[in-house]
């Protein structure tokens, strides 16, 4: 972790209740490990808005298989990034519904850009893209 450096923060007395009452829904020991995982995402976030070299991400998608040859249409979308898709999870959740996971490592812009297309496409109920870090630019 390195060396460790204290510094004060003031904040209003109701935001101090929010902050602890947040800190112990999400279990954290204390302030500081909060404080730590909140810098943390507002760096994650700069280096995906800066970095065009190398990141990585997961793209979650739920979706009706039976719809418009939408299985097919996915699939062909993501052949297309192949070099940028790591893995792939397809999951049954009912008889119509599909959850399919892709783990993405790669360029930010075409992260982005696949998740943009397979979201949009026509019978997709929800899709998010959850973004990370391959963890060498985080401390």
């Amino acid at each position: 972790m390195g060396n460790l450096k204290r510094f004060g923060v003031s904040l209003e007395e109701d935001l101090l209740k929010d902050f602890d009452r947040l800190c112990a829904q999400k279990s954290y020991s204390n302030r500081s490990e909060a404080i730590r995982d909140l810098i943390r995402k507002c760096v994650l976030d700069e280096i995906w808005e800066s970095n065009t070299e190398y990141s990585a991400a997961t793209l979650t998608l739920v979706y009706d298989h039976h719809k418009n040859d939408l299985s097919k249409r996915l699939t062909d979308i993501q052949h297309n990034d192949f070099d940028i898709i790591v893995t792939t999870m397809h999951v049954h959740l009912d008889h119509n519904n599909c959850l399919e996971v892709l783990v993405l490592k790669g360029n930010p812009d075409r992260i982005r850009s696949l998740a943009d297309r397979l979201i949009s496409c026509k019978g997709v109920k929800h899709g998010s893209l959850c973004k990370t870090s391959t963890g060498d630019d985080l401390n």
